[in-house]
């Protein structure tokens, strides 16, 4: 397996985002829209080539979150993917370690939101289950988002946190975890 290139969006040539935009396109089945794209951009990506073919792709972009009162700059994982002939060989994971190490060495603490099926492999890793309520910092102010409880997951990067607290995450369109 090649060592996973490590690279910001302004890096990145347009062939080279319009391949990992297609690929997280069929990685998502199709269900991968302009929102979710914008999310991915504009931080640090990583990316897993084989010769000129791109077969996985993961981002690391900067948010903001509150724990209570806390402002803590949150690494957030958006945008993982590994082209479905060259899953199961642990691409996956080579793609998350180069995320960890960016979030280590740049963040308060890392964040994602994964689907109840897609938690176990976070979790073998070592990324924690949040277990305290969930908002978000909305235009009108502080709004829970108790369908997210259960499906944020953190990695601690050297500030101690609190997991059961309350986490409010900064606006955005879309998804806002």
């Amino acid at each position: 397996m090649t060592d996973p290139q490590v690279a910001h969006t302004s890096q990145l040539s347009e062939s080279t985002l319009a391949a990992s935009r297609a690929l997280l396109n069929d990685a998502f089945d199709g269900d991968f829209g302009d929102e979710d794209w914008a999310h991915t951009i504009g931080g640090m990506h990583v990316l897993l080539w084989e010769g000129d073919a791109l077969i996985g792709h993961a981002s690391v972009v900067q948010r903001m979150m509150l724990l209570g009162d806390r402002p803590l700059r949150c690494g957030y994982v958006e945008g993982v993917g590994v082209r479905a002939d060259r899953r199961g060989r642990g691409h996956g994971g080579a793609l998350m370690a180069a995320c960890e190490r960016v979030v280590e060495r740049a963040y308060d603490l890392g964040a994602l939101s994964t689907s109840e099926e897609g938690t176990r492999p976070y979790l073998s890793r070592g990324w924690r289950l949040w277990q305290g309520p969930t908002s978000v910092l909305a235009p009108e102010g502080i709004v829970p988002t108790p369908e997210e409880d259960g499906g944020v997951l953190f990695w601690e990067a050297g500030v101690p946190l609190d997991p059961t607290g309350p986490l409010t995450c900064d606006w955005r369109g879309g998804d806002v975890w």
